[in-house]
């Protein structure tokens, strides 16, 4: 097969998204066979190596904003692949070129947050995503999603047509998140950015689905039961994040909570190694992929009980209803008093984390190209 894959989607800065992007086409580099062909396009540097030293891949680099990547998929992007005799072509990101292509299309929806939690988005930026994103369900000969909670969302939400040709990769936490060797260095990495344990952890854009106003309300209750360990939330600031900055002006916690903003994933990494307790409860993920970061950095989570994160983290995890100020609470007084519970919870946590791979990622998703080249799914 001749494949490309359109990884102009990930921003200098990459999350959730972005790291899938990275992850699998790296994956992919390794895994896939010699016989295939693969196109990468990319505003960034994250596939010069690849291009460098395989000679069945060829990496590109596509210039300009997010919206000059979007005027380029539609007018340029087919040209491209009409001129590499490309078979598939999967875009990592929600949108598809829409104009008639002689190759086959797979796309990527991480999530249906627009959707399902629209006050998350600004409204050009959610009405660009809805409308993307359905006309890409529409045309794609499979729809790839992170979970079975987006499979349901994709159904429910874009029809039962697009559900039909949806198809489940599950991500995974890339190799350098792992158990610290040296505790010495995840504190010096913690003191760098001004973190002194003992702290929780919270990875993920400041913006209102993190539901961080409940998980800093429910920490300063902790406050005055004497439990006063301290918030970082690491992640680049989003849509409303000044109104967490906020509440936390207005519960007086200037000192207990610590934004240091987007952090590398080496120095993220010490940075879970060294949290006493990992807490993400979302309102709403398509995967979830730093509960599955913390669990291999051996660190104990509190999540969400429903959807993806609760999918993610089966019994490894210590899950609670994320509406409720009070569950996440008592949920978070539970791991960060009981030590038997924090160490049963690494335990799991370490064994989970294990059950997922880029690797297998990689050739799932290659499965699903395979099968769309041969003509089994729908146009």
């Amino acid at each position: 097969m001749r494949i490309a894959i359109d990884a102009t989607s990930v921003p200098p800065r990459p999350a959730g998204a972005g790291v899938y992007s990275i992850e699998l086409v790296r994956a992919l580099a390794e895994t896939a066979p010699a016989a295939d062909g693969f196109a990468v396009f990319t505003r960034g540097g994250w596939f010069d190596d690849i291009g460098r030293g395989r000679r069945n891949w060829r990496v590109e680099r596509v210039r300009g904003s997010r919206l000059q990547r979007a005027l380029w998929e539609q007018a340029r992007l087919p040209s491209r692949l009409r001129a590499l005799g490309v078979d598939v072509v999967h875009s990592t990101h929600h949108s598809l070129p829409l104009q008639p292509l002689r190759c086959r299309r797979v796309v990527t929806v991480h999530d249906l947050t627009f959707l399902r939690l629209p006050q998350r988005y600004p409204v050009v930026r959610r009405l660009y995503m809805q409308l993307a994103t359905r006309l890409a369900a529409r045309i794609a000969d499979a729809i790839v999603v992170p979970s079975q909670a987006v499979r349901d969302d994709v159904r429910r939400l874009l029809g039962e047509g697009a559900g039909a040709k949806t198809h489940v990769v599950y991500e995974a936490a890339a190799a350098r998140f792992a158990p610290a060797p040296d505790r010495r260095r995840a504190g010096a990495v913690a003191g760098r950015y001004g973190i002194a344990p003992p702290y929780v952890l919270s990875v993920g854009s400041l913006e209102p689905g993190k539901n961080r106003g409940r998980l800093i309300r429910a920490l300063r209750a902790l406050r005055d039961e004497g439990i006063s360990h301290r918030l970082v939330v690491v992640g680049q600031r989003a849509w409303k994040y000044g109104d967490d900055f906020a509440l936390v002006r207005e519960l007086g916690m200037e000192r207990q909570v610590r934004f240091p903003g987007y952090v590398g994933d080496d120095d993220l990494a010490a940075l879970y190694a060294g949290a006493a307790a990992f807490a993400l409860p979302a309102l709403y993920e398509g995967f979830g992929l730093p509960v599955l970061e913390a669990m291999a950095c051996g660190t104990p989570v509190l999540t969400s009980n429903t959807g993806a994160t609760a999918e993610v983290a089966g019994d490894a995890a210590l899950l609670v209803d994320p509406l409720s100020t009070a569950a996440i609470r008592d949920g978070l007084r539970a791991l960060l008093t009981d030590a038997g519970l924090r160490e049963d919870l690494r335990a799991r946590g370490l064994r989970r984390a294990a059950e997922f791979s880029w690797q297998r990622a990689a050739r799932e998703t290659l499965a699903v190209y395979r099968m769309v080249a041969g003509g089994e799914a729908s146009r």
